[in-house]
């Protein structure tokens, strides 16, 4: 499903009221606020509805209310009154004694990522909870998953670098260094196979790989899970929400984190959002339309994209100037497969990619296709961090890559101009928009 097409299937006053009200009102308060100690704002009633009427979930108690995935109380960590940088384990129990921290949440997707609701990969294997997703956020953060404590998930996935890291290659304990680019970790709930070159089938397989690499956190995954046994927080946490303490429960948890980490609405989604009205005025519409028409046009307005970001979106959804939807399509603007873009690919021993796992010759030199939301935060790009701005990645696209067997055929040169090519980085960066905000201490001790 091409991103010009993602909201085709909506009337207009639908449209616009799921998009702004993220197709659902946010989650009840639990009965003691969480994570920081303030309970979550009031749902915005969705467009056109007054709130006079009942929703819904108010006039029927057995459906669930949804939560829309981004919510700042799913990240912000158990709250403590005694120690704002740990957590004792009194607070902990009490977060464990609240049966709302355990029932699997509804929840939408924001503006933009909405569209790919059917692509949730993982959720049934491992359904979402707050207390998964807070001891996945602990994990995350903890350093001493590591075999010398230095070493953390957010020290190559930084939330201050979109959740990649500023270095060309991974960096792990005693400042090894790996061989490729630290890929970002955010909207993974729409991704299955993970790393470069796909070979974690899942997300729950890919949190568990750094910790057993010897050039990324450098223990056993027995030696991890005696090394957590010892914190009695973590203990807690364990046997309430999994019953015992396994390594596979370490990777379900921190899967469980990460798959809250989502984009918020770019100025790009707001744009797409408005466009299905663009050829007609206001008084063209009554009633509801009237009013998703203005909803749409404000918040367009209020996220503007630049006439250059425009123009280079035009360039990116044509597919005989740009051609970037080749790839880079869907919902989280990746078609989430393995392309030979000839990158790193005139070194004496190039980097096999997704060939070491599948054998397939035409994998050779393959990487998956990364996002390009939020892709400014994010630099240096491709697999082999080799190249350290946006410019420098249009400029490659646009001489076609480096030839080799196995380049891939949708790499071919492009005709761009130099306002071509600014036009397009102007676009990637109306792509951005705001990640969660996430507490990075707060840990058992």
């Amino acid at each position: 499903m091409v991103v010009r097409h993602f909201l085709c299937h909506f009337t207009m006053a639908s449209l616009v009221a799921c998009a702004l009200s993220g197709c659902g009102p946010s989650a009840a308060p639990p009965a003691k606020p969480v994570g920081g100690g303030t309970a979550p704002s009031e749902a915005t009633p969705p467009a056109g509805d007054t709130g006079d009427e009942p929703t819904k979930e108010e006039s029927d108690p057995s459906v669930k209310p949804k939560l829309m995935l981004g919510s700042p109380d799913l990240t912000a960590g158990i709250s403590s009154e005694k120690d704002a940088s740990a957590i004792d384990t009194a607070d902990i129990e009490y977060w464990l004694n609240d049966p709302a921290n355990h029932e699997t949440l509804e929840f939408d997707l924001p503006l933009g990522l909405a569209a790919g609701r059917m692509q949730v990969k993982g959720f049934e294997a491992n359904p979402l909870t707050r207390a998964k997703i807070e001891l996945g956020r602990q994990l995350f953060f903890d350093p001493r998953l590591s075999a010398d404590g230095t070493v953390s998930c957010s020290s190559c996935h930084s939330p201050d670098h979109g959740y990649a890291a500023e270095t060309q290659f991974g960096v792990g304990i005693n400042g090894k260094q790996g061989g490729r680019n630290s890929p970002v970790a955010y909207n993974r709930i729409l991704s299955e196979k993970q790393f470069w070159d796909g070979r974690a089938e899942s997300l729950e397989e890919q949190a568990l790989g750094p910790i057993a690499n010897p050039i990324e956190m450098g223990h056993t995954h027995d030696a991890c899970i005696d090394c957590l046994k010892g914190i009695e927080g973590y203990r807690l946490q364990f046997d309430k929400i999994f019953g015992e303490f396994r390594i596979d429960h370490v990777g379900q948890a921190i899967a469980c984190f990460e798959r809250v980490l989502v984009t918020g609405p770019s100025p790009f989604d707001f744009y797409e959002q408005f466009r299905p009205f663009a050829e007609q005025e206001e008084d063209d519409f009554e009633g509801d339309d009237l009013i998703a028409y203005k909803q749409a046009k404000e918040a367009m307005e209020a996220h503007p994209m630049s006439e250059a970001a425009i123009r280079g979106r035009g360039l990116f959804f044509s597919e005989k100037k740009g051609g970037c939807t080749a790839c880079h399509v869907g919902a989280n603007l990746t078609d989430e497969l393995y392309h030979n873009l000839g990158v790193g690919m005139d070194a004496a021993e190039p980097d096999l990619g997704r060939f070491a796992e599948t054998k397939v010759e035409k994998d050779r030199g393959a990487f998956k296709t990364p996002t390009i939301r939020n892709v400014t935060l994010s630099a240096p790009y491709m697999h082999d961090g080799s190249q350290k701005t946006l410019e420098e990645v249009v400029e490659w696209y646009a001489k076609g890559g480096h030839p080799n067997p196995q380049l891939d055929p949708k790499i071919k040169k492009l005709d761009l101009t130099g306002q071509d090519k600014k036009d397009l980085v102007e676009f990637m960066k109306a792509c951005e928009g705001e990640l969660p905000k996430v507490e990075r201490g707060r840990l058992p001790q």
